[in-house]
């Protein structure tokens, strides 16, 4: 990346890499949070969020207690439909062992994201997501992400917001790091 000397300025400015987990420990807690803050602001995230948390007193949400809910208990906490399928869907994937959450450090990207994107409601953006801030995964380009698109824009003076294989090409060279790249270009959106 010192190659790059766009790049290299926001890292100047930004200072050093903060880049580590802000999802829960728990993957499944995690991959419920996500479906939660899909097309919401994060405020009504958190809120529905919390809602959905208080459902479980004294312990944390699991996909057997999940399964235990009746589908209008988790709509009554501001969930819509689909994403009430959604996470049902999910717990149903750990359930039957079709998305092993507790296995999935030791397997490779491109495993995960297979595995993860079989879930209803879970597409590559949440996967990849997931890859970079759950996993710790230093090498995931997110790019269908709009907010990176508008800092690539704008941080290397294109005249039009890069579609998404635009930016995985210019991905190319932040090669082994993309997740600190892609932390960067999120970073120069608010310094």
């Amino acid at each position: 990346m010192k190659a790059d000397p766009k790049l290299a300025l926001i890292i100047k400015r930004v200072g050093p890499c903060e880049l580590h987990s802000f999802a829960p420990g728990d993957p499944f807690a995690a991959l419920t949070m996500s479906i939660a803050s899909q097309q919401l602001s994060t405020k009504a995230a958190d809120t529905i969020y919390r809602r959905f948390c208080d459902l479980f007193p004294g312990c944390a949400p699991t996909p057997e207690r999940v399964m235990t809910l009746a589908d209008d208990q988790i709509r009554a906490v501001g969930f819509s439909r689909p994403k009430v399928a959604y996470i049902k869907d999910l717990a149903s994937h750990v359930l039957d062992r079709r998305l092993d959450l507790k296995g999935l450090r030791k397997h490779p990207d491109d495993e995960v994201m297979r595995q993860l994107v079989a879930v209803k409601g879970i597409g590559r953006w949440t996967a990849e997501i997931f890859l970079m801030f759950r996993l710790g995964r230093p090498d995931i380009l997110p790019a269908d992400d709009l907010g990176l698109m508008n800092a690539a824009h704008r941080v290397y003076q294109l005249r039009k917001r890069p579609t998404p294989e635009k930016l995985r090409k210019m991905g190319e060279a932040w090669r082994p790091y993309r997740s600190v790249a892609a932390w960067y270009l999120w970073q120069s959106l608010s310094s």
